[in-house]
């Protein structure tokens, strides 16, 4: 049975609130009690925390948006069917499109864009009062996101190609190669099977990671030497503050592109002709 953290991020804001320099007490440093939530409720014998909130009322605003934008779709778009629209095509065009073509990647396109937003908005939680955490810092977010296009990728792999044609796209078997050929293959089904969905989901995972600490530690900084001369280094980590909220902005949307474009690119692997 795993124990309950000695410390949870909640406890840690009651504590920190009252921490300032020449005040007696050490700087209250962000660590992995700063991802840790004490469950809000119990439903049905699961745990309901601050993470799973926020997973699911994301869910629910993308759910409302993309309803309010194209439940009723005019010919003259309102803004949020316009604001809509210049989301959904620009990961259809951008990003689909661009790897598997209009004919083979429309299919994909609401799962891409779904994929997309959900990221997104997840990544989004980090900078939004009151929230303040992204989701995807949690590990087991973007692996379920990479076990669906793992589990994608694969079944693909083998409608495609057949059983046989599956496992030669997957290990890349070239007969040509000779005498390598049995090490390339190993290789191959390992970073196929295993590296690649590793990866997918720790590359979200870790920069997420590390943003909100890094936001956390200026954040905290800032508020931990507003007291007597340290007010002058406050300013001085507010302003970081800031330039971390900007800077974090900009990785939330790139992770969510990154992300569904190797998905686009995992279907694409899946699809091609094997040579």
């Amino acid at each position: 049975m795993q124990k309950e953290p000695a410390v949870s991020a909640d406890q840690m804001l009651a504590f920190e609130a009252d921490c300032h320099i020449f005040s007696g007490c050490g700087f209250p440093a962000p660590g992995l009690h700063s991802f840790m939530f004490k469950p809000m409720a119990t439903v049905g014998g699961i745990e309901f925390n601050k993470t799973m909130l926020l997973a699911l009322v994301g869910t629910v605003v993308i759910v409302w948006f993309f309803w309010a934008a194209f439940a009723k779709p005019k010919l003259v778009p309102g803004k949020v069917q316009m604001i809509g629209e210049a989301g959904y095509d620009f990961v259809r065009r951008g990003i689909v499109y661009e790897a598997l073509g209009k004919r083979e990647g429309e299919k994909y396109v609401p799962l891409m864009v779904s994929l997309f937003f959900f990221v997104w908005i997840m990544n989004l939680w980090a900078v939004v009062p009151l929230a303040q955490f992204p989701v995807t810092s949690i590990i087991s977010y973007p692996a379920a996101l990479a076990l669906i296009v793992y589990v994608l990728w694969i079944s693909l792999t083998f409608k495609k190609h057949g059983f046989v044609g599956g496992w030669k796209n997957l290990s890349g078997y070239d007969k040509s190669l000779g005498p390598v050929l049995p090490l390339i293959m190993v290789l191959e089904l390992f970073q196929n099977l295993i590296v690649r969905p590793f990866t997918h989901a720790v590359r979200l995972f870790a920069n997420m990671f590390a943003g909100h600490t890094l936001l956390l530690l200026f954040t905290l900084a800032s508020w931990y030497l507003l007291n007597g001369l340290g007010i002058v280094y406050a300013s001085v980590s507010f302003v970081m503050t800031v330039v971390m909220v900007a800077f974090e902005l900009f990785i939330q949307a790139i992770q969510a592109y990154v992300f569904v474009l190797l998905a686009t690119n995992y279907v694409q692997g899946a699809l091609a002709e094997h040579h």
